[in-house]
């Protein structure tokens, strides 16, 4: 039979209750600030926030992280990653995410070591069983806790919980880094990640959730839900959206006729 949601939050609170000390990897995203709220539940002031800052993140997320530790009266420190200071990182490969995590994972258990915390946690859930998540390999082979995944929350278990306790992303869209946007094999540059930046903060303010602009060279695939489509193609919006794509160095604009996909440049990997 399968697992209520209160079984699951009951469970959840068990595995908080073994540990000491917790430090939590806050990205700003619904799934860590459902972790720090529960471990705050449980642990109180014996629970700290960390957040890894660099120009693969969203600026949002970081924003948002901050906010959601000082609404929970949780101490939090933001731990500057420097990913783009990795040869291999740059290189995009397959197991770029498996680097990345590494590299981030290992400056925050350090941080958080420092700090009188031993324990790292991050919000992994049991529905990010079911893709390509090499960076999942890397927090388990450092260590790094997943108590969301070990009480069995799915991904609409923990928006349920966030809307239970209130929280202001229980319905944030995921935000997977920047470096999710460029086919495996490109490598990533300073100048290409600020123009996915600039390019995404178009479709933000035009007022389009859950968007990705998919970086393929010259040319800009854009990803929307299917239900915006529509009005992805109607003008003046339509023409606005490719003036300003080109003012930063786009030279073709296209619009991907599946809409937004999850992890759609994982299928590279499948085809191989």
């Amino acid at each position: 039979m399968q697992a209520s949601l209160q079984d699951k939050k009951a469970k959840l609170a068990r595995v908080l209750k073994s540990f000491d000390r917790l430090a939590v990897a806050l990205s700003g995203g619904v799934d860590s600030a459902v972790l720090l709220a529960e471990a705050r539940a449980v642990l109180g002031e014996r629970v700290i926030a960390l957040t890894a800052q660099s120009p693969i993140h969203p600026q949002q997320d970081v924003a948002d992280a901050k906010k959601l530790a000082g609404e929970m009266g949780v101490t939090h420190l933001i731990v500057d990653s420097h990913e783009i200071d990795h040869p291999d990182f740059l290189a995009n490969t397959e197991q770029r995410c498996y680097i990345c995590k590494k590299i981030v994972f290992g400056q925050l258990a350090e941080m958080a070591e420092q700090r009188g915390f031993s324990k790292l946690a991050h919000g992994a859930n049991a529905d990010d069983t079911g893709d390509y998540r090499p960076g999942m390999k890397a927090a388990r082979e450092l260590g790094v806790a997943a108590p969301l995944l070990e009480a069995g929350l799915t991904k609409a278990d923990v928006r349920q919980l966030a809307r239970q306790r209130d929280l202001a992303v229980w319905n944030k869209p995921a935000m997977a880094c920047l470096a999710t946007r460029f086919p495996y094999g490109t490598s990533i540059t300073l100048e290409k990640l600020e123009r996915i930046r600039q390019a995404e903060k178009i479709f933000n303010t035009a007022g389009f959730q859950n968007c990705r602009v998919r970086c393929h060279g010259n040319v800009a695939r854009i990803e929307v839900p299917l239900a915006h489509l529509p009005a992805l193609f109607t003008d003046p919006l339509r023409q606005r959206i490719v003036d300003q794509l080109r003012d930063i160095g786009f030279i073709h604009i296209a619009a991907d006729l599946e809409g937004y996909v999850s992890g759609s440049m994982n299928r590279a990997l499948d085809n191989d």
